[in-house]
């Protein structure tokens, strides 16, 4: 044995037995160096290829909600404002069309107005150009006088053109500011002045009174716009501090709804790395399963409680497979020994008088111990047979009553003092308060009782040699570790319980299993729904086991007493072989206590239904039929190529110098005739 790399490695012949540390496994395995992939070289850190792979979780989505609420806000102010320019746009092309309708009646009085206010924020009055048909300017009758001596004139085609305008439709000039040179205007008011105009041209006619002539020209009447665009400016400047904020709230607010809704995950990834390191019982914190973090929590947590079931299956199998070496050898060991002894103790008395009495003596012990030896091997064989799924068949019909009516004449031909009673098994429900059998009590256990009498009739599907061999191992061990003279009840019944058979075969031989078995018969008979199962129970009044010697009862190389086992003639390893054939038929076996000393064995199998018993016998029955057509087509080919051996060498029939290769003669000659079918 030697250690390499803090691994210890066993040689045993052609084998090598690896042992890995746990912590190995949770951790060593788990990651590499630098706690990436565990094949990645060590002091070399894994690059990414895509940078926003290495940013983590949390400040992808606040980034992410921030990026969102800025774009959905700014997308919503610039909206909010165009509406407004639109809407403003529009409202004052209106009122220029409604004062431009007013015509030349109504410029005077305009013009008074305008001369009353004596107070503004800017040139906000209409401005109101009269021309003629030739376009030259006939009067300017509103005077747009600005505060702090500034002058805003919208800037329009000069006198004699009409340039580039459409009559009716409003259109967006530049202003013409003129400033008094005795004053000083403050910023505010010049902007205002320079704000553009909305203006609109319309065809004026007028009739003379004196001599009934029309008169027609062009009518400009303009607005100045440093209202509206004051009001876009000041609803612009709102629309950006209200984005500021929302975007300042749900920022804060999404970090922290999104921080308290990692923090289940934060924890999964603490537990995670408690794992790692080896503590396998850790668990996630449980959650609601209708949220995602919850049903990942349940998965989790069903998926490590699989794991650590399975390292414990694992580190028990390997204590097992130590035990079971350990036992093996030391079982094995002893008669060697003991053959080896007496070898000797012959070879060193043979030349003493009296050596041929007493090589009689040596010679019958080295029989016994090579007969022991056999008898392990073979019983070491038939278990790594059934370990491996080999060596049995479970799809035959089984008339089990008579296997178990054979077991009984067994035992009563080895101990004929022995009382032996067999019959019927009945389930016990209790009673309830009315008397009414039908109805069990309410906390009432379900139990065996024996009906003496003859055995119920029950067929089964399984494997009829390995059945035999249950019923007779377990006879067996009541016959050499009972009194000769204490009475043993044998029964079997069919009961239904609620329990489907590949869980009731993962269940241990315990005392629990066998009370979670009858819950499962009362379940049933309450609910009449159920699988079909027989009951064997084999109850002897012998010395019986203690609780832990009955937990160990099916362990292999295990006896209660091992120098009364050898005395015996066991081997430990009886009811071992019986619980994996009952295991392979999806059953149970118990050992419980007898009232008043002893032990009984409960066996539990499916029954199967009949369709399928006669479905296997009729499978069986055809296997059996083809093995005999392939058997006879052997011999028929056999026959036909030791026929065409007797012919001469030159490919003649008949005599003369024709040399006969039969078969006995080439086997004489070292070889098989040439065609020969080996084996038959």
């Amino acid at each position: 044995m030697e250690r390499q790399g803090g691994y210890e490695m066993k040689d045993a012949g052609a084998f090598t037995t690896v042992q890995i540390p746990r912590q190995a496994v949770a951790t060593g395995m788990a990651a590499g160096p630098d706690g990436g992939h565990p094949h990645a070289p060590a002091g070399r850190k894994r690059r990414w290829s895509n940078p926003l792979a290495a940013v983590p979780l949390g400040t992808k989505l606040v980034t992410c909600m921030l990026v969102l609420l800025v774009v959905g806000t700014m997308g919503v102010s610039v909206a909010i404002c165009q509406m407004a320019d639109n809407y403003l746009l529009q409202k004052t092309d209106s009122q220029l069309i409604r004062q431009a309708r007013l015509g030349i009646t109504n410029a005077t009085l305009l013009n008074n107005d305008d001369q009353d206010k004596t107070a503004g924020t800017g040139p906000t009055d209409y401005f109101l150009q009269i021309r003629d048909e030739k376009m030259n300017v006939i009067v300017n009758e509103l005077n747009t006088s600005g505060a702090n001596g500034v002058i805003s004139m919208p800037r329009l085609p000069a006198n004699g053109t009409l340039g580039q305008v459409a009559l009716g439709k409003p259109f967006t000039t530049p202003a013409v500011v003129k400033v008094d040179a005795k004053t000083t205007p403050d910023s505010e008011a010049m902007q205002a002045a320079q704000a553009p105009w909305r203006v609109v041209a319309m065809n004026w006619t007028l009739r003379n009174k004196l001599n009934g002539e029309e008169i027609r020209g062009v009518l400009f009447i303009g607005l100045s716009m440093s209202d509206q665009i004051e009001t876009v400016h000041a609803l612009t400047s709102f629309c950006l501090v209200i984005c500021v904020i929302v975007v300042i709230l749900g920022g804060v607010i999404s970090a922290l709804l999104i921080q308290s809704t990692l923090a289940p995950l934060k924890r999964i990834e603490k537990t995670a790395a408690k794992i790692a390191a080896g503590d396998l019982s850790q668990r996630v914190p449980s959650l609601p399963e209708n949220t995602e973090v919850g049903s990942l929590a349940a998965s989790l947590n069903v998926m490590l409680a699989r794991i650590e079931k399975s390292f414990d299956e694992q580190k028990q199998t390997t204590e097992k497979m130590k035990q079971f070496v350990s036992d093996a050898s030391h079982e094995l060991r002893t008669p060697l020994a003991a053959i080896h002894g007496y070898a000797e103790l012959y070879r060193m008395q043979r030349d003493y008088p009296g050596a041929l009495e007493r090589a009689d003596e040596s010679i019958q012990h080295i029989e016994d111990s090579s007969a022991r030896m056999s008898d392990l091997v073979a019983d070491l064989l038939s278990l790594a047979r059934l370990d491996e799924g080999r060596g049995i068949t479970t799809t035959l019909p089984v008339d089990l009553t008579g296997v178990v009516r054979d077991s009984a004449d067994d035992l009563h031909a080895l101990d004929m003092d022995r009382k032996i009673t067999c019959g019927s098994l009945q389930v016990d429900a209790g009673l309830p308060d009315d008397g009414d059998p039908g109805h069990p009590a309410l906390g009432a256990v379900s139990t065996l009782t024996l009906e003496e009498g003859p055995l119920p009739e029950i067929q089964v599907v399984g494997d009829p040699s390995r059945l035999r061999q249950v019923a007779t191992n377990i006879v067996g061990n009541i016959h050499r570790y009972t009194p000769a003279d204490s009475p043993v009840q044998i029964g079997m019944g069919l009961v239904q319980a609620a329990i489907p058979p590949d869980i009731l075969a993962t269940l241990p031989s315990t005392d629990a299993s066998l009370a979670r078995f009858m819950e499962a018969v009362q379940v049933s008979q309450n609910s009449k729904v159920g699988d079909g199962y027989v009951v064997m129970q084999f109850v002897d009044h012998g010395p019986g086991a203690s609780a832990a010697a009955r937990s160990r009862l099916f362990e292999r190389f295990y006896t209660a007493d091992p120098s009364r086992a050898r005395q015996k003639g066991g081997t430990g390893l009886g009811l071992a072989i019986v619980q994996s054939i009952i295991k392979a038929h999806h059953g149970l076996i118990c050992a419980t206590e007898t009232p008043g000393g002893g032990l009984t064995f409960t066996v539990v199998i499916p029954q199967g239904s009949p369709d399928e018993a006669a479905r296997a016998a009729k499978e069986a029955k055809a296997s059996e039929m083809a093995k005999v057509k392939v058997a006879k087509a052997r011999m028929a080919k056999t026959k036909e190529v030791r026929g065409s051996h007797m012919v001469r060498e030159d490919g003649l029939p008949g005599g003369g110098e024709g040399k006969r290769t039969g078969p006995d003669e080439a086997g004489a000659a070292g070889g098989s005739a040439e065609g020969q079918v080996p084996g038959v």
